[in-house]
Formats: structure tokens, sequence, C-alpha cells
């Protein structure tokens, strides 16, 4: 690849990707890879004349601590810019000559920082009275500066609030530039990454389709490709782009577990089958996988059986394709939708930098038991970056952004045990609640709440209530509706959704779906609770 490129050595901060998703936002290509790298290894990632900057992440830990993670020395004689946020401020002052002490009083949240001084990263971004918004998360502090620097911000509690020696192009900021919460941050590093760094903006999704479609080219050559589309944004964008670079050599495989969403079957096999002309074999497993799944309600003991009837059935699928035959000389490769987000986390665990708040469930260890080697195409791209490709490689806009849809389906979304008669109970219900999203329209802003809304989904509750329609009683089941604004699932705010459309789709849904007579509203933010119910 000859694209200029940012280093993020990650401390194991639980927004290190953030950082990356804002410099690919300013066009810039970076990797992220974990703190611990050796010299030798920055050296060596530098050897080919594109490295333009480094980041330092921010952590949980102490910079004092024992045993605590240090920044190869190695940045710091390469020549080139450095940031370091937060931790990766006080880590480069301590390794400088300067001093990190624990603070008497911690900052979290928003803080103003008073600005001191011209620098490159800073300058003409404060108010008229030289203050700045930021977003604050730390309990340790410089209290002395590395020989070279100057101050560039303060606060009352923070005297040292952010730093810089211009000489070196090396800067520290204690606050967090990458999270919506400082409004000017995706600014600030922009100007690192473009202005100081001088990286050249040329990452961009239209022109990376030739890009990739010679990398996949080169990598498979006359061989065949197989790959299990789920219908989901990165199997599918993966699937455009492979078929777009070797036509026929791909089959997908698409596995109906019935636990899909309303017509999603049919959507993906007109999209794929009628549109691109992609060969794709349907299974349909809904059978195999509901009996599995009888009498479970555990939902990691859900996820886990809906994780190994797919690896079972994609087995079976694979293994006749591999042997070859109905035109085929036998599929060499398995595809998967692998993006940098699961490429990082599994890194940081690997690591164990980060402190493990979820993982991720990529089906694993597949290329091994089928004896495939392994084409990701999208592994270096963010889910951001996937549906532009998705867009761009002509995927309709309505399947490119639809709301995130987990790996086991509606499996997690049918609290306790799954049975046919709820999943089939759930899907009308969900397809009710996404219509009128869709539908219903926020003058205002101009897009409709589907638009406003960054997931939306039903909810199936294992209970009955009590109700009355016309002069009868009823006892029926319930759903929850679901839907939350955010920017980056790390946290989200629950929909104001407006009592209209709420009245609406109760009103549908109780009249429509025969066997629910209740619908409620979840009125809960992450944290505390999570965005899905299991």
């Amino acid at each position: 690849m000859s694209h200029q490129k940012i280093l993020i050595l990650d401390f194991g901060s639980q927004v290190t990707q953030l950082i990356a998703r804002r410099v690919r936002e300013a066009h810039v290509y970076c990797e992220v890879h974990p703190c611990d790298v050796s010299s030798d290894w920055v050296r060596s990632f530098a050897a080919d004349g594109l490295l333009k900057g480094i980041i330092l992440s921010g952590s949980h830990a102490s910079v004092y601590a024992d045993e605590t993670d240090r920044a190869p020395e190695a940045i710091f004689d390469l020549g080139i810019p450095v940031l370091g946020i937060c931790y990766g401020m006080q880590t480069m002052a301590q390794q400088l000559g300067g001093k990190v002490e624990s603070g008497q009083q911690r900052e979290f949240g928003h803080a103003q920082i008073q600005l001191h001084g011209d620098n490159h990263l800073l300058q003409g971004l404060g108010d008229a009275n030289g203050q700045l918004q930021v977003w604050m998360s730390h309990g340790d502090k410089v209290t002395e500066l590395p020989a070279g620097f100057k101050r560039m911000a303060s606060t009352p509690s923070c005297p040292i609030a952010a730093f810089a020696d211009e000489q070196r192009r090396f800067y520290g900021v204690q606050f967090h530039p990458e999270v919506t919460h400082t409004p000017l941050g995706h600014q600030i590093l922009q100007r690192f990454v473009r202005d100081i760094c001088g990286a050249t903006p040329d990452w961009v999704m239209a022109d990376y389709i030739a890009e990739a479609v010679e990398k996949i080219r080169a990598q498979v050559g006359d061989e065949e490709v197989i790959l299990g589309l789920s219908g989901g944004v990165d199997s599918s964008v993966a699937a455009a782009l492979i078929h777009r670079a070797i036509g026929d050599q791909l089959t997908c495989v698409f596995v109906d577990h019935g636990l899909l969403r309303k017509d999603e079957g049919k959507m993906v096999i007109d999209m794929f089958a009628g549109k691109l002309h992609a060969n794709i074999v349907a299974v349909d497993a809904s059978e195999q996988f509901l009996g599995h799944l009888q009498g479970v309600s555990d939902p990691e003991q859900k996820r886990k059986i809906i994780g190994r009837e797919f690896v079972e059935v994609f087995k079976a699928e694979a293994a006749r394709l591999k042997a070859g035959g109905q035109g085929h000389q036998g599929a060499t490769f398995l595809a998967q939708g692998t993006i940098y987000p699961d490429v990082i986390e599994s890194g940081g665990a690997k690591s164990k930098k980060a402190v493990t708040i979820k993982s991720h469930h990529n089906v694993g260890g597949l290329p091994e038991q089928l004896g495939l080697k392994l084409l990701e195409p999208l592994r270096e791209l963010f889910k951001d970056e996937v549906r532009e490709l998705g867009v761009a490689l002509g995927l309709p806009p309505e399947m490119v952004y639809r709301h995130p849809f987990p790996g086991p389906g509606l499996g997690v979304r049918i609290l306790g045990e799954i049975k046919k008669e709820y999943a089939d109970l759930l899907r009308e219900a969900d397809a009710i609640f996404i219509e009128e999203l869709r539908n219903f329209r926020d003058e205002a802003a101009g897009k409709t709440w589907y638009d406003l809304t960054s997931q939306a989904f039903t909810v199936f509750l294992p209970v009955k209530s009590v109700g009355v329609m016309g002069d009868g009683r009823t006892y029926e089941y319930v759903v929850a509706l679901r839907a939350v604004q955010t920017s980056d699932f790390m946290t989200a705010d629950w929909a104001e959704l407006p009592y209209a459309l709420l009245k609406k789709v109760s009103s549908r849904i109780i009249n429509e779906v025969r066997g629910i007579n209740r619908v409620t509203y979840d009125v809960s933010s992450k944290p505390p609770a999570t965005i899905e119910w299991e």
C-alpha cells in the first residue's frame, strides 16, 4: 500500500478506535498497534518513508505505577511529529524528563481549558476569551514540563492541560479530542495529521475500489472463493467487492437460521443473484437451529449454539463446494467480512492492554477447520468506510445503511427460550416498527426517524399480560421497542421518538399482530444499560 500513514499506539484506552476513525475521516490512512511494540518494529514500520506521524492513546493506568507501559524510545528519534493524548501526553512527559503526579482533584467530563500563547495545534480554536471546551477523563497530571516544551493550555485543577515542543513537533493534550464531547476535537486531529504531519488526504473509498480489486486478484489468482453471506453490511459489501474482482470464482452461501428479519432472505437473494448475478447457495436450516435451541434460555448458551450450528451448516456446504462439481474446480479460499475494529480488538485481547468490555462474534477457526486460505478484503476498514465502499460498489443505500443486526439475529431479541411462534410474532412487530420509522419524517431535521436513530428494533418479552379487545378479555404477549442515538455505540442515549410515532406503531402492532396485546418503550441509556437486551 502506497498511502502515507499515521501510527497510533494503543495503551489500552476504550476509545483508541475513535482516534483512528477521526484520522480516517480526515482521509488519512492510519493503523492501530499495541504500545509495547519494540523500537526495532517502529523503525521497520517507518522504513518505507510513508510514516508521517505518531499518536499515543490514553489508558486506564498511571505512568508512575510499577511495570507501566512506555512508548518505544524510537518514536522520539524519527524526526516526525508525535501527539500524546491523556496518558499518551503523560508518558511523553515522563520519558522526556518531565514529571507526572497523581492529582488531588480528578477531572471527568466537560471542561473549559484556557489557551496560552501561539502554537500550531490549538491556535485560533479558542473563543473570544481564549477558552476551548473539551472532554477530560483523568486523575493524574503533568506537573513539570520536559526540557524544550511550553505550556499550551491549563484548567484551574490542571495547570498543564496541553504542551508542545514546536521545534521537534511534539504535542500533548490532557483532554480527549477523539470524542464527540470535545466539539472541535476533529479539527484538532485533522490539523495534526494534515497540517503538522503533512499527510496527503488520499484515503477515499471511491478510489480504494481499484486498489482493493487489484489486491484480491493478486491474492486469489484463478482459484475459487466461498463466503458466508449473512445479509449484514460487512458480508454484503465483502461479497460485492470480491465479486467485482473475480466474478464467478466467488460462491456465496446464505444460511437462514430462522432468526432473520422479515423478508431478509428474499432481499439478499434478489440483490446478489438477481442484480449482481453472483453465484449464491441458499440453505434453509431453520428447523435445525430452532431444534437445538429448544428449552435454552441463557443468552450466552444461545449464542454458542447458533454459532456452532452455523459452523456445521457452513462446513457441510463448503465441503461440497470444495470438492468441486457443478462447474466448480473446488474452493480454496474462505472470505470473511472481518473489519478493522475486529482486528484491533483481537490485537488488544492478545496484548492484554485494554480492559475487556465485550468480544466480537466473528466465526473463528473456520479456515483451519475447512483447510481453506483466508480472504478478508475489509480488514483495513471501519464500519463507516465499509458503508461508503458499499455505496460506491453500487449496493442500494437502504441495504448499506441499515441499522446494525446482531450475528445471532432475533435469537438475542427473544428473551428466554426461543420458539418459532415467538420469532414469527417478533418478525412482524419489528417490521411494523421499522416501516413506521422510515415513514415518519422530522421536517425540522429533514430526515426520517429511521435515519435519525442509530439502531432501532423490537424485543420479545417472555411474559403475557391481560388486555381487552372489543368486549373480550385477552391474555397475550408483550414486546418492547428500543431506539437509540449514538455516534460510536460505546455510549448511547434512548431516542426521544415523537408520541404520534409511538402511538401509531403501538396501534398497528396490537391490531395487526395477533398474539401481542401490549407494547412498551425502553427509555434506558448506555450505560448503565446495553443497547441490545441480551
